[in-house]
């Protein structure tokens, strides 16, 4: 997986030549998790037998935050860590359609003449079996296999994937898992260990004065995930990995009006992180915010959510290819 030359694209006119003509698998695939695999790996087989280039089509930023930008979506993977596992999984390119409201008044035939066929060349589509688009979700699945007679290209719809207790999984169920601090549970839909990625900011640097300096990254305002104290692992620019524990919430103890962040104390470490982009895979949810009588008592309990942390992330094992890619080391 992930070995080839992989391209992130912002416009579909945009596309190589030698990508025209291929299979795409279409949605908005937020989370990438396993019912999204399913259809990815479905368009990948076809792409494989049909020996044509395999793309995926996607649109940034969320349809729902554009439509409701008072209340944007909590995405689960941002756009980048969403194009890192479709090029791990095998893809060719990934075309991040830009979402606006002009884009979306566009007709379902539109949609079909002007991107499917005008931009991409498709000869095979691959979506879920509830896929939508064009102005008032015209276009339907049936829609969709009749456009595709009708312009020479094949279509192929998934079935909803269901998890071992028979639910479909879904983006939004993910969403509520992470809401509870469920983030075993959330690991178990997406397939892989839930990640955030940010830039380390600096802060108070208190951390550091209590003897657990932290990096600080601030999520996305509409960020839903538990406050509260995880076990987690940290990666680096450079591929590197690195064990911690992290607090998100609002330091109801030292600074209870501030704004969420992610703070997190790695283990062993001593390198300055500052400005750089890293990526933090949350393993295990290990207690929710508390506000503490003193300073001592806080340095206390840290010392008990490292040990903690640490007995934890030393059992655990991958749940998949993606998961071995995004949360444990490259061998």
């Amino acid at each position: 997986m992930g070995s080839k030359t992989f391209l992130r694209i912002k416009d579909g006119t945009s596309l190589p030549g030698q990508l025209r003509g291929g299979v795409v698998a279409i949605g908005n695939f937020d989370g990438v998790h396993r019912g999204h695999q399913a259809v990815l790996e479905r368009a990948l087989e076809e792409a494989q037998r049909r020996t044509m280039p395999s793309l995926v089509l996607t649109f940034e930023p969320h349809p729902r935050s554009v439509f409701r930008p008072d209340h944007p979506v909590d995405r689960v993977t941002p756009a980048a860590l969403k194009a890192d596992i479709v090029r791990f999984m095998g893809f060719d390119a990934v075309v991040e359609q830009d979402f606006t409201r002009q884009f979306a008044s566009r007709s379902a035939e539109d949609f079909v003449s002007g991107i499917l066929v005008g931009q991409l060349g498709i000869c095979h589509a691959v979506t879920g079996f509830d896929f939508h688009f064009g102005k008032d979700r015209q276009g339907d699945p049936a829609y969709l296999m009749a456009a595709g007679k009708k312009n020479g290209f094949g279509v192929t719809l998934v079935d909803a994937f269901r998890d071992e207790g028979a639910e479909v999984v879904s983006s939004s169920r993910i969403r509520d898992l992470l809401s509870r601090g469920a983030v075993a549970e959330a690991a178990g839909l997406l397939g892989y260990r839930y990640t955030v990625e940010a830039t380390v900011t600096g802060g108070q640097q208190l951390g550091r004065t209590l003897g657990f300096p932290t990096a600080n990254m601030a999520l996305p305002p509409q960020t839903g995930l538990r406050h509260g104290i995880y076990a987690v692992r940290l990666r680096r620019q450079d591929g590197t990995l690195h064990d911690g524990v992290a607090s998100f919430g609002r330091r109801p103890t030292v600074d209870p009006d501030g704004a969420p962040l992610l703070e997190t104390f790695v283990f062993d470490f001593a390198d300055d992180l500052y400005g750089e982009t890293c990526r933090v895979s949350i393993f295990g949810f290990l207690r929710g915010e508390r506000k503490f009588p003193s300073l001592d008592a806080l340095v206390v309990q840290m010392k008990r959510d490292e040990a903690e942390a640490r007995a934890l992330l030393a059992g655990v094992q991958p749940l998949s290819a993606i998961d071995r890619h995004t949360a444990f080391d490259r061998d």
